[in-house]
């Protein structure tokens, strides 16, 4: 019993050749496989971009933290030295003849 199609070994050499192009099924599926192709052209771009923006939203995100940081530390730095008894001790370094109030502040009322 022969039958009628003719069978066809495949190998590597068929395939580079591209013997495998004139097969039936791949030119009967022509445009969905050319479809197939722009759709993974298009899902390996969106990826790498993605990718990219992932990159730069981590590298944002860092200087963000550094930003923090350094603002927390100028804000206790400048509590720090926003004291009375620490501008007490800046007037007497730098030779100013200020001082402190005795009396505490009060209000005026009309």
């Amino acid at each position: 019993m022969h039958s009628t199609k003719k069978e066809k070994k495949i190998s590597i050499l068929y395939i580079i050749g591209g013997g495998i192009l004139k097969e039936d099924f791949i030119l009967k599926h022509t445009r969905m496989l050319a479809l197939i192709v722009v759709l993974l052209f298009f899902f390996i771009g969106n990826r790498y971009a993605c990718m990219q923006k992932l990159k730069q939203i981590d590298k944002l995100q860092q200087q963000l933290r550094d930003v923090r940081f350094e603002a927390l530390s100028i804000s206790a730095e400048l509590t720090g030295n926003s004291r009375q008894s620490q501008i007490e001790i800046l007037l007497q370094e730098n030779g100013m003849e200020l001082e402190g109030a005795k009396a505490p502040p009060f209000e005026l009322y009309e």
